[in-house]
């Protein structure tokens, strides 16, 4: 399984910021985007913006990936949190090894999410969660900084 088809944010240099990035900060408003791969609409169209409450490095083990025997549209939220749980992975297990990632805490502040299979496929974002944790305002979330955005100013 490739880590671009799991996620725009997820690929295999996700965890190396370009050089000419600034690193995420405290106090900074950031998004994640979903959807918008389809033929007619090609922009993300779910989403969850909010305020970075914490920003930290960490040590991970980019392990083999997990493998599950469906189609990604059938993939149930348990799944999906399995999958973000092992971010990043690889494909192989002879591609093993420690990663240094950027973490953060998001505070969430809006977001629009489909409600239905109609509106949209079953992702990280469905009928008002995030992954399996409920969106409220104010809610904090731990994620991969790569998964994210900066906001437009």
């Amino acid at each position: 399984m490739s880590l671009a088809a799991i996620s725009p944010w997820a690929t295999a240099q996700a965890t190396q910021l370009p050089p000419a990035a600034r690193a995420p900060q405290v106090g900074d408003c950031a998004i994640f985007r979903e959807g918008g791969v389809g033929q007619v609409l090609k922009t993300a169209t779910w989403w969850l913006r909010g305020t970075l409450t914490e920003v930290r490095r960490e040590q991970r083990r980019a392990a083999v990936c997990p493998r599950f025997d469906k189609p990604r549209q059938s993939y149930t939220p348990a799944d999906w949190s399995r999958l973000a749980a092992a971010l990043p992975c690889v494909s192989s297990p002879a591609a093993v090894r420690d990663v240094e990632v950027w973490r953060v805490t998001l505070r969430a502040d809006a977001w629009e999410t489909p409600w239905t299979h109609a509106h949209g496929d079953n992702g990280w974002l469905f009928r008002g969660q995030f992954l399996e944790q409920s969106l409220r305002a104010g809610v904090l979330i731990d994620m991969d900084a790569s998964w994210l955005e900066r906001c437009e100013e």
